[in-house]
């Protein structure tokens, strides 16, 4: 036996993914159970049939499984390419309402109430959930300036936020995500103003003393 080979595991071998998807499925069932805070590595383990310690071999902590689990159930979101900065927004936040799947719900109101008590958990999610998808916000921000159809955006984080958050503002308000109209409403009358104008080719200038909403026609 080589020196870094162990019993029973033969050096470079493929770890079984299978597990992690049932310690996955096993935290979202305990997420929309019993919320964020009453979770835990044990219970999780137990309900996918699993030993504490292969959690541990696989995540940090409660945090990292979590966050990996939401991550999983939503999927990282694919750069559309529409060829226009409203048809890649659709796109990417039309997969925000799930008001036909109260598992999902369930499970992102169990995240939200953790995310309001564990700095721990905010620090993960906003590190491991949030930074890849506003990466790809970017993306689609960037090619949008690229094509003269915006100008270049000072405040591009909030415009980022602003689905989401109106999202998770209508899931305390109501107990659900709102639906697909409501997203597309946020799109043209609060997010797509905010861009401004593009280049003169693009339309009209801008009147230095108005701001972006009253110079933009809102988007159809």
């Amino acid at each position: 036996m080589t020196p870094t080979a162990t019993a029973g595991h033969a050096p470079g071998r493929k770890r079984d993914t299978s597990r992690d998807d049932a310690l996955c499925q096993a935290a979202l069932e305990l997420l929309a159970e019993v919320g964020y805070d009453r979770l835990t590595i044990d219970a999780v383990a137990t309900r996918a049939g699993a030993g504490k310690a292969t959690c541990y071999r696989r995540w940090a902590g409660k945090a990292e499984l979590v966050v990996d689990a939401v991550g999983r159930m939503k999927a990282q979101p694919v750069l559309p390419d529409t060829g226009s900065l409203r048809g890649d927004l659709v796109e990417l936040t039309c997969h925000f309402h799930d008001q036909d799947d109260t598992f999902r719900t369930e499970v992102q109101a169990g995240l939200l109430s953790g995310l309001i008590r564990d700095a721990k958990l905010r620090q993960v999610f906003a590190e491991q959930f949030i930074a890849p998808r506003k990466a790809v916000f970017r993306a689609v921000f960037d090619r949008a300036v690229e094509r003269g159809e915006i100008a270049p955006i000072p405040h591009f984080e909030l415009l980022s936020d602003v689905v989401p958050s109106m999202v998770f503002h209508q899931m305390i308000l109501n107990g659900r995500p709102p639906d697909a109209a409501f997203i597309r409403t946020v799109l043209d009358q609060i997010v797509l103003p905010l861009t401004g104008p593009g280049t003169p080719s693009a339309g009209p200038a801008q009147n230095p003393n108005q701001s972006p909403i009253q110079n933009r026609t809102p988007s159809s």
